[in-house]
């Protein structure tokens, strides 16, 4: 999985690729504990860390 994670970035980056059919929470990249917590709790199935 790891060498396909370069070219998913990419093309989320380049809007090739839609993330929200993926992540169903946003969250800033300093909430990534919370970002855990929502997923752990079933609150979340995929957060997205922003920058």
């Amino acid at each position: 999985m790891r060498r396909y994670l370069p070219d998913l970035i990419d093309g989320v980056l380049a809007r090739r690729i839609d993330p929200g059919r993926v992540f169903d929470l946003s969250l800033p990249l300093d909430h990534v504990a919370e970002g855990y917590r929502a997923m752990d709790e079933r609150r979340a199935i995929k957060a997205l860390l922003k920058p």
